[in-house]
Order: structure tokens, then sequence, then C-alpha cells
């Protein structure tokens, strides 16, 4: 299926890490522009600090005078869940942390490209959250991922109409190995391409999709909503 990708600009913010790499390999091999902003970029990337209002302000000019325009965003920067001390799940500082460097980090990246997506009247907008969103066991791992979802669905909401829809894609495990047998109350796995591919089609002109979460590998099993 062609995806009508071939020379879109797409600004993927944590593009450097494991989902936003495979995120930036898929929408290269569909012919996009996918420029991959980190605070260390590569040769071909340019350099974003998520947690930094002026140097997203920055960075985002700095594509806009590169290509002319910002067809679709996705943001996957936020420190790896095993980065998270599970000793410190309920300490409120942990837990703002964990906000800040996840929902308010994908808030400000929207923001700072959606006045140019509604001039254009078009625009794709991805963030990654988790299935782990509503399941209790981790306070900061639920909350950051649940108020990414929530961020992501308002502005869908506010944006209706505009031609920019917007989503959170929720990956279970993110491995190489996916032939784990999924358990009771557990995600299944999926690999950093699994999510790629869907965060890729979400961004193309086919898709129609808007405010929703949408897991990727078998959703939480038992479960009936996310």
């Amino acid at each position: 299926m062609d995806l009508q990708l071939r020379d879109q600009v797409v600004l993927v913010i944590g593009g450097t890490g494991l989902i936003g790499s495979a995120v930036v390999a898929r929408l290269h091999a569909e012919g996009a522009t996918a420029i991959a902003a980190s605070r260390h970029p590569g040769n071909d990337g340019i350099m974003i600090d998520a947690a930094d209002e002026q140097s997203l302000a920055d960075g985002v000019a700095e594509v806009i005078r590169r290509h002319g325009r910002i067809d679709a965003l996705v943001v996957t920067a936020a420190p790896a869940a095993q980065t998270l001390d599970p000793s410190r799940s309920s300490d409120p500082d942990q837990v703002m942390g964990a906000i800040e460097a996840k929902a308010m980090v994908f808030l400000r990246a929207a923001t700072a490209v959606i006045p140019t997506m509604k001039k254009a009247g078009y625009g794709r907008i991805v963030a990654i959250s988790g299935q782990n969103a509503f399941l209790t066991g981790s306070i900061t791992g639920s909350v950051r991922n649940a108020a990414t979802i929530v961020v992501a669905e308002n502005l869908a909401d506010e944006l209706a109409n505009t031609g920019i829809l917007v989503n959170a894609v929720s990956p279970g495990t993110v491995t190489t190995d996916t032939g784990q047998e999924v358990q009771p109350g557990r995600p299944g796995s999926s690999t950093p391409q699994q999510v790629a591919d869907l965060v890729v089609f979400l961004c193309s002109p086919l898709s129609a999709v808007s405010a929703e979460s949408i897991a990727v590998g078998h959703r939480v099993l038992g479960v009936t909503s996310l």
C-alpha cells in the first residue's frame, strides 16, 4: 500500500532512540523527509532539547526554514521505563518529573507545530504512551502515560475540523523477542518496527483516525479498554 508519504516532512522528536529510529527508518522507506531530532542528533538530524521551550521553538523554526512546512510530528522522547526507580513509584517528585518529561514534552512539541499546521489546514501528530497507562503497579509509570493520552485526546478534540489529527500509540513491552506468551493482566510485546508501522500509518494522509489511544502488541489481557 502506498501511504502517500513521499516528500512529506515529518519531525520525529526522540528520533535517535529505540522507537524513534525505527520510525525514522520506516518514514524514509516510504519516501518521506524524516527529520530525527534529539539532544544528540546525528549528521542528518537537528538538535532539540524537548524539555526546553526555546530549543523546541528554534528546532521547529529550523525545520520550516529548511523545508517550508511540517506535515507530521511524532514524539517518542521520554526516559525509558527502566530508568524509573520502582522504589520511588509513589514519590511525588518522581511522579511529577515523569509527567514533565513525557506528557508535558509532548504538549510543548505539539503546540510548537500546531500554528504551522493550522495555516496549512493539514497535520498529523502522534504521541508514544504505554499500555500501563490505566493499570496499577507503578504510579509513576501509569500517570505519565495516562497524562500523555489525555493530552493527546484533548488536543484532538480542540483541533477537530482543522485537518489536524492527533493520536497516541501505546506499546506493551518493546523487544526483539516477541514470541513470549501473553500473561493475564499483562500486554503483549512488539518490536520497534511494529510500533513504527502503526505510527507511520497514523502520519499518512490515508489515516482518518483521531483522538485514539491504540495498543501495539496484544492489548492487556483481561482488560476491556485502554
